[in-house]
């Protein structure tokens, strides 16, 4: 892995993504993944011999996992305002990116990222947050016992996606690229891990990247809860059918979430987070680049051996 390196400033005017619309997935057995995403408190439909994955309560469709021959990530959809689709388009070609013909699902721009990544830009409405989540623990169960009984709990449904976080074989490259290109901004940067956050307000970030010499893939994707409760429920409902493996209960350092990641049947992870840090739009970001060692995360257990081993080959 190289080290630290001097990321592009990003696009300070004009046109910049909003929110990541949704992601997609192909995993070995549909089957296994509509088990998990629900375990894991998703509203997981079947459509079209696929899945789609939605929060509860929420018509914003998250993830499309397809049935293949490997875990892999497909593509990435990001959203932007209508009116800023000319700039995208004229900024792709001008970089040199080939346009791709559209899925016929959408009229959205489609494209290979410098590292290989598909990725579509669309007409989105903003699903990305317009101020810090609410946190907050759940009411006393009396005045003098605030906890229930274990099976008195609520299954835990998270509220929406906050981020993912892929793999890339040069992070220069690629954060320059969604810096420079579309607009995103460097929030912090540790080693070989970078985080991007939206111009119009959003979470610390939306998008990550961390390096990896087996190519571009899949390592977690993190889901908003409502407090640090309900991070430690996630992980006992996870673990209670049989999804113990991960790595939690801790708190962050970039981005200041409480975490608690639940590891797949593909090798890579779903996070229950909450307390992330916001940047507002307009705001003036300075990014840091502290030692990987020293800010990975303030408080908890060591994280898995493999935890950061790209497993899409």
């Amino acid at each position: 892995m190289s080290t630290t390196p001097e990321y592009a400033a990003g696009t300070e005017g004009g046109a910049g993504v909003h929110s990541l619309d949704h992601f997609s997935l192909t995993v070995p057995d549909l089957g296994e993944a509509e088990i998990f995403f629900s375990a894991f408190g998703l509203d997981v439909q079947r459509r079209s011999g696929r899945l789609e994955i939605y929060a509860f309560d929420s018509g914003q469709r998250w993830i499309i996992v397809s049935e293949g021959g490997k875990k892999a990530i497909g593509h990435i959809t990001l959203g932007a305002y209508p009116d800023d689709l000319p700039e995208f388009r004229a900024r792709l070609v001008d970089t040199g990116v080939v346009l791709l013909q559209s899925s016929g699902c959408t009229d959205g721009l489609w494209f290979r990222d410098p590292c290989g990544l598909l990725v579509e830009i669309r007409a989105a409405d903003k699903s990305s947050p317009t101020g810090r989540a609410s946190v907050a623990e759940p009411p006393a169960l009396s005045s003098l016992r605030a906890a229930p009984l274990r099976g008195e709990t609520a299954a835990i449904r998270p509220r929406r996606l906050s981020h993912i976080l892929l793999f890339t074989p040069d992070i220069g490259r690629s954060v320059a690229f969604y810096s420079k290109v579309l607009g995103l901004r460097l929030s912090d940067s540790a080693g070989p891990v970078a985080f991007l956050h939206g111009k119009h307000g959003s979470d610390h970030h939306l998008l990550a990247f961390a390096e990896s010499s087996r190519g571009i893939g899949y390592h977690h994707s993190a889901w908003d809860v409502g407090s640090i409760s309900e991070v430690g429920l996630g992980a006992m409902q996870m673990a209670a059918r049989g999804y113990a493996r991960g790595w939690g209960l801790g708190r962050h350092v970039l981005g200041s979430n409480y975490f608690h990641y639940v590891r797949d049947p593909w090798g890579s992870y779903s996070e229950f987070s909450c307390g992330i840090d916001y940047i507002p739009a307009g705001l003036l970001w300075t990014a840091s680049r502290p030692d990987p060692q020293n800010s990975l995360y303030l408080w908890g257990p060591p994280p898995p051996e493999d935890f950061t081993e790209n497993y899409e080959l």
